[in-house]
């Protein structure tokens, strides 16, 4: 690109946002989309914010009856695309992957990036010609990602990464959803766990595609639902240190069915009941005081990467798993303990296009957005 304006302005002004389960419907009873409320919350930070280049990934692209929602997909697009919040993104271009009846290739997963009118002569790349493109006007893919040769798409383990050009640099933007936990108990079982040993396999096998030999490297963010969980056994460990445990087995199998933690003392009273699918803990609120930070300790999934991904500081609470009740915005499910499943990351080379030497993270904002509302069971994650 051969932009006017310096580099770190056209960097510091950039908004990656992550929007895992976008477009579902709020609760069950209801059949309306989460369009309805999810737009103001994200529309408000880019008003504020007014970044030059917006890039929004979503995973769950119409939810996880996708079958039934998915016609809901275009009607937030439209809305987005509409709203007064961006009439000064003059370019666009959107990638839904909403072919659910192509199982083979179908990954739910939506790339939007939009461009503010202010800058000049941006170029993406076509990996099928090998050499950058003029981005002109607004363009929408959904049916044809297949042969659409502005990008790559991975069923295993799920990424888009368009490739952008900015003043000399270009820089690669990943779509990405892990694997998640499928049972809270087999997630105890060992430390660490080992769904954390298959989504740190899935995550290696991306960062090596990205950085192979088949283009020029380029410095590149990684931003999506990654899945990160704590790690549950040192977790139950520190919340239930006092506590007993009592085994519930399945009377034909054996196999355990529920863990039972009670206090020694304090009338047994249950500290936490943990079931494949149930994290019920006495006192949810731990997880929201000062952030969530005494967890970050058990957050060891990144620490693998820490030579080709860095991150900005957290500060801000577990981005999952919020309640689908829209009347219970801050509120945290029973499913599952809290995790920053929701991440920004950056080789090292991106984090130097974005930060000053001289102020580092003192002009960068790595939080969620809309605390308060509810967006499913994630909260979007935004660096701007």
């Amino acid at each position: 690109m051969t932009h006017g304006t310096s580099k770190l302005h056209a960097f510091c002004l950039t908004l990656y946002c992550t929007v895992p389960g976008t477009v579902r419907p709020v609760d069950y009873n209801v059949s309306w989309p989460l369009v309805v409320i999810f737009p103001p919350p994200v529309l408000g930070t880019v008003q504020s914010h007014k970044p030059h280049f917006i890039a929004v990934h979503c995973q769950e692209v119409g939810g996880k009856n996708y079958e039934a929602s998915m016609s809901h997909v275009d009607c937030f697009v439209k809305e987005l695309l509409s709203s007064d919040a961006m009439k000064e993104y003059s370019r666009a271009r959107v990638y839904l992957d909403e072919n659910y009846k192509s199982q083979e290739h179908f990954t739910a997963l939506g790339s939007c990036y939009f461009l503010h009118e202010s800058l000049k002569n941006i170029h993406q790349f076509d990996f099928k010609a090998k050499k950058f493109k003029k981005v002109v006007g607004k363009e929408i893919y959904s049916d044809t990602l297949e042969s659409t040769p502005m990008l790559e798409k991975e069923k295993f383990p799920q990424d888009y990464f368009p490739e952008v050009r900015t003043i000399s640099h270009a820089f690669d933007l990943v779509n990405i959803h892990l694997f998640h936990d499928a049972s809270n108990i087999l997630a105890r079982e060992k430390s660490p766990s080992v769904y954390s040993g298959m989504r740190q396999k899935a995550l290696g096998f991306v960062l090596d595609r990205i950085t192979d030999q088949r283009f020029e490297k380029v410095p590149y963010f990684v931003f999506g639902d990654f899945n990160f969980r704590l790690d549950t056994r040192q977790v139950i460990e520190s919340l239930c240190s006092t506590a007993t445990m009592q085994t519930v087995r399945v009377g034909d199998t054996n196999e355990v069915e529920k863990l039972i933690f009670r206090e020694s003392e304090n009338d047994r009273e249950v500290v936490l009941q943990l079931e494949k699918k149930l994290f019920n803990y006495i006192n949810q609120d731990v997880f929201r005081e000062n952030n969530g930070t005494l967890f970050l300790q058990f957050d060891s999934e990144l620490s693998c990467f820490k030579e080709r991904l860095h991150e900005l500081e957290i500060s801000f609470p577990p981005s999952y798993p919020y309640s689908e009740d829209s009347s219970q915005g801050k509120q945290y499910m029973d499913t599952r303990c809290p995790a920053w499943c929701d991440r920004v990351l950056m080789s090292a080379t991106a984090k130097d296009l974005v930060l000053k030497p001289e102020n580092e993270e003192k002009y960068l904002v790595y939080d969620n957005i809309g605390p308060n509302v509810c967006m499913g069971d994630h909260k979007v994650t935004s660096q701007a």
